[in-house]
């Protein structure tokens, strides 16, 4: 197992999937620390204040849900593919969603910024192997 470990974001505003997400996260031992935001906008307002502006304040990785209230994945992705690559590191971007649409699957794939689409539920060797892609 790497011994690299990682900044997480998850941005869900299922609070039943954070916690578990959470557990099952820091079960895996590849985590530093996990943020945790209920909408995309909570989220844009994190990377882009000023003290966030540094490469250990920001994610390595981004869990990323579709259906959220005041700001959706996919209004969150318009607003990140504004200025992330600007930021002071590269963010993988994962869209994480128990949808199984191939119109959400294909959608997501429009987006510069995400690496892929994970449906959930999510285990620990599914997050395990998602979080060491980071490492190489």
């Amino acid at each position: 197992m790497s011994d690299v470990r990682h900044n997480v974001c998850l941005i869900d505003d299922d609070k039943i999937y954070q916690f578990t997400a959470k557990m099952i996260l820091e079960a895996t031992g590849l985590t530093h620390s996990i943020k945790t935001f209920f909408n995309g906008q909570e989220a844009i307002d994190y990377l882009i204040s000023p003290e966030n502006q540094i490469p250990e304040n920001l994610p390595d990785v981004i869990f990323l849900d579709i259906n959220m209230p005041v700001m959706n994945g996919w209004e969150f992705l318009e607003a990140f593919s504004l200025f992330y690559k600007e930021l002071p590191k590269q963010i993988v971007v994962y869209m994480v969603s128990s949808s199984v649409d191939e119109s959400d699957i294909q959608k997501s794939r429009t987006y510069e910024p995400v690496t892929d689409y994970v449906i959930k539920p999510i285990n620990k060797d599914k997050y395990r192997e998602l979080l060491s892609v980071l490492a190489n």
